[in-house]
């Protein structure tokens, strides 16, 4: 009795592996290549992150990547490799930006109030250093040791006095001492550091954009207590501070005395001027909780309130405006060339459809050209943009143009799906065409068309484009800085993010979660006209 042969796996002749083999094989190359860039883009963004002292997106970081090595590491969380990169990218983009401007609308964040309250004391200390008559100048290079960090910093100064023959180089970086340089040979021109092994030196240009950062950096002079490196154009001297920071008051002294107490200043702690209490010394404070003051500022000063009712009562205008007149307009054309009689109307729907594919900002950029006296080709003189009510009127047509093509083509699938026998039944009852219009057709069209209005409304509540393009939200009111004529909820906040007269981050994020939450309403407002639509249907 003979044993029963083994059971083998026949190798193909060509030698390649069977499918299934090579699938896995594949798999397992792009999930290692998976994980490892995300590893590496892990560990090149850690130190930055360390460095700049993001600590909410650090632990975002870190969260991500281990989530993705738990999940795509083993085969235990199928569901979750489908789940993951969308749950990922909707905190990242949406919650997380969210949860940021509620946190800053409790802040005084804004232009004299970014940093911390230790950098708002050195940069006073700093801008206070002045030159003495026994001052000396330097021959000035400013090098940072990343490419990229012209921008940002750190700065390093190398210096060359201007006095000396022998070009004895020396440097300091910022809150550091001044010290003689003893590093590789650098090169030097005309008495100014050129170049230096491990450093690049900023151009001219580049340093004129950054001067506001360079001239904060901070380089003590050894074995002096108030001297310091003081920044001024493309050279530098030796100078003292006028100004001392008295920490177990936590005040200034100028040298002659002068007193800069730390008190309350608007909604933000600062060092006062003594010439004006109700200012702060150099407009300068720092970042600092401020409570409910953003949102108590919008209920009690008269003058804000105002103009955010008056903003939001313009909007909802603005908003239910466009709807309404493009979806007129779009119905009605929608209707007329839905009749059998019109001849061409493939044509003429093409030509309708027209000012659709042009891109929004052209058309708004085009139209802020006609409403201008001095660029419109018609030759009128009428000045659009500098009347409000006439401001106004320029943004509906605009918003015509642009939105009844769509509404066009929305009225023109509706009207399609209705049945001719609808009609016929009409008009044997004796009921006008007019009549049928308005109240069979309509209603009908209603059913499908409505929640598209609803959407519509909802976009144009929050439509930034067809203001900051058309007008920049002009013409200015009086009394009324922040607000234009035809400023809208969004655009407002844009101006008091980013005003000429200052960006005012703290109270535009108090304002946007205002507009974020009658953004909610208005949501749910849709819901429920949508569920109403869909119980007609």
């Amino acid at each position: 009795m003979s044993d029963a042969p083994a059971e083998t796996t026949a190798t193909p002749s060509n030698g390649t592996l069977p499918r299934e083999r090579n699938t896995g094989t594949l798999g397992l190359i792009g999930k290692v290549i998976l994980l490892g860039a995300v590893l590496a883009l892990a560990v090149y963004a850690l130190p930055l992150l360390i460095e700049y002292e993001l600590w909410m997106w650090l632990a975002v970081m870190i969260a991500a990547t281990v989530g993705i090595f738990i999940i795509y590491s083993t085969k235990r969380f199928i569901p979750g490799k489908y789940l993951f990169p969308g749950t990922l990218l909707l905190s990242v983009f949406l919650v997380i930006p969210v949860v940021l401007t509620v946190g800053y609308s409790f802040t005084n964040f804004g232009d004299g109030s970014r940093g911390s309250k230790q950098e708002t004391i050195d940069s006073i200390i700093v801008s206070s250093v002045q030159q003495t008559p026994d001052s000396k100048w330097y021959h000035m290079s400013v090098a940072v040791e990343d490419g990229d960090a012209a921008e940002r910093g750190p700065y390093t100064l190398f210096l060359i006095a201007e006095s000396d023959d022998s070009d004895t180089v020396m440097f300091g970086l910022d809150d550091s001492e001044l010290a003689q340089w003893s590093g590789e040979s650098p090169t030097i021109i005309d008495h100014t550091v050129t170049a230096v092994p491990g450093y690049q030196i900023l151009t001219r240009a580049e340093i004129n954009s950054n001067m506001a950062r360079i001239q904060e950096v901070w380089i003590r002079i050894p074995g002096t207590e108030d001297a310091s490196i003081k920044v001024q154009g493309f050279r530098a001297f030796e100078g003292r501070a006028t100004m001392d920071y008295d920490s177990e008051n936590d005040r200034f002294v100028r040298n002659d005395g002068t007193v800069y107490p730390l008190q309350l200043v608007g909604d933000s702690y600062c060092y006062s001027d003594p010439t004006d209490s109700s200012q702060c010394y150099q407009g300068r404070s720092w970042l600092q909780n401020v409570g409910l003051r953003n949102y108590t500022k919008l209920l009690t000063d008269s003058n804000i309130r105002g103009q955010f009712l008056g903003a939001f009562s313009w909007t909802l205008v603005f908003a239910l405006g466009s709807v309404a007149l493009t979806f007129i307009v779009g119905f009605f054309l929608a209707l007329t060339l839905n009749d059998e009689r019109i001849k061409g109307k493939k044509l003429w729907r093409s030509f309708l459809l027209l000012p659709y594919a042009v891109p929004g900002m052209i058309s708004l950029l085009i139209w802020s050209g006609f409403f201008n006296p001095q660029t419109n080709p018609f030759g009128w003189s009428i000045d659009w943009l500098a009347d409000p009510t006439l401001a106004k009127i320029a943004v509906f047509i605009a918003q015509l143009w642009m939105g009844f093509p769509y509404m066009f083509i929305v009225c023109t699938g509706a009207l399609q799906s209705i049945p001719a026998d609808v009609k016929e039944a009409a008009s044997i009852d004796g009921s006008s065409g007019l009549s049928t219009t308005f109240r069979i057709i309509l209603p009908l069209l209603l059913v499908s068309v409505a929640p598209l209005l609803v959407a519509s409304f909802a976009f144009n509540f929050n439509n930034f484009n067809a203001i900051q393009l058309l007008t920049q939200g002009g013409p200015v009111l009086e009394g009324q800085f922040t607000r234009g004529g035809t400023d809208i909820l969004i655009s407002m906040i844009y101006k008091r993010a980013f005003g000429g007269s200052g960006a005012d981050f703290g109270f535009a994020a108090s304002l946007s979660v205002l507009l974020f939450i009658l953004t909610g309403v208005l949501a749910a407002f849709q819901f429920r006209i949508t569920k109403k639509l869909e119980d007609m249907a």
